[in-house]
């Protein structure tokens, strides 16, 4: 993410104490929220248009090759091959969507990245070629034939040397796609000093977040920030129901955040005092975080002590 080189935007500047002009907002929210509607439509054809050539095109070329060169197998089997392979890799685009969220790329920890998704390659291969292979064997016997995969250690070895190209080209898109979501739901990020003159603001705690979002530019008032909640490599900034996601950390933005306005109630959520309607207990002895524009946030029971106190103190005062 590049560093803010000192100088106020353009689009931020020319409003109300350097808020977000009402000539920018619109524009900005118009492009996710025209968005929207498209988005699951998007999202699953992407997956489901990819099994359907992958797997159609996989067997017309199969098939090809096996006349080619005169190999006794039926016309149905290289369909039912490349059929099985693909359903499952659809069926386990779920899982690997979690566990891209789960351990997100970090160039700052590539070698520990790499690592683990070297294991994850590996697992998700044996996971695909086992489901795969029962597949197929169904699939066999409603033929009235018998499936054969092979000496497994050999075969394996072989599926993996695909499996792994098929993993790392999903992995891809998939954070190329988040790359793209950030881009158009809008980014934000601390200012920091510039190289050549003084800080506009203290930067130890900044008042101020500057938001990109399609090549433009604004400021947004930590005090509007409503919520905060920890994303893999980012925590997104909850402002007027838009998330913004920052790239930090929950620890390292808490440090930066005013302590007498921002609290920590979870592992993953942070809430702006002053934007808290009410807290619910619940049965588990943990609580429910009521905003005033009606979203909910988890209170854990680590941090529901210290939360009521801060909410008597800001009543009585």
């Amino acid at each position: 993410m590049d560093r803010w080189d000192g100088r106020i935007p353009d689009a931020a500047s020319s409003g109300d104490n350097a808020r977000m002009t009402d000539a920018t907002r619109p524009a900005a929210d118009s492009d996710w929220a025209r968005y929207q509607p498209w988005r699951p439509w998007i999202e699953y054809g992407f997956w489901i248009l990819n099994f359907v050539v992958n797997a159609l095109g996989n067997s017309i070329t199969t098939i090809m090759d096996i006349r080619r060169v005169h190999l006794g197998f039926a016309g149905w089997e290289p369909v039912v091959w490349e059929v099985t392979s693909n359903l499952m890799v659809l069926a386990l685009v779920p899982a690997l969507l979690a566990f891209t969220r789960w351990r997100p790329i970090e160039f700052a920890r590539w070698r520990r990245r790499l690592a683990e998704y070297l294991v994850a390659s590996v697992v998700w291969s044996l996971i695909h070629v086992a489901c795969m292979v029962a597949l197929r064997k169904a699939a066999y016997a409603a033929f009235g034939a018998h499936y054969d995969f092979g000496y497994w250690p050999r075969e394996w070895v072989y599926e993996y040397l695909k499996d792994v190209r098929g993993f790392a080209a999903m992995v891809v898109a998939i954070e190329a796609y988040r790359l793209f979501l950030r881009r158009l739901q809008g980014e934000a990020s601390l200012l920091d000093a510039p190289d050549d003159a003084p800080a506009v603001e203290t930067v130890a705690r900044p008042e101020r977040f500057l938001v990109r979002k399609l090549g433009k530019e604004f400021l947004v008032p930590a005090a509007d920030i409503e919520w905060l909640q920890a994303s893999g490599n980012y925590v997104n900034l909850r402002v007027r129901g838009r998330d913004y996601p920052l790239r930090s950390t929950m620890a390292q933005i808490e440090e930066r955040l005013d302590p007498a306005t921002f609290r920590r109630v979870h592992r993953s959520y942070m809430v702006n005092l002053d934007r808290v309607e009410r807290i619910e207990p619940i049965d588990s002895g943990d609580a429910r975080i009521v905003m005033q524009d009606g979203a909910t946030v988890p209170c854990s029971r680590r941090y529901r002590a210290a939360l009521r106190g801060d909410a008597a103190v800001s009543a009585a005062a």
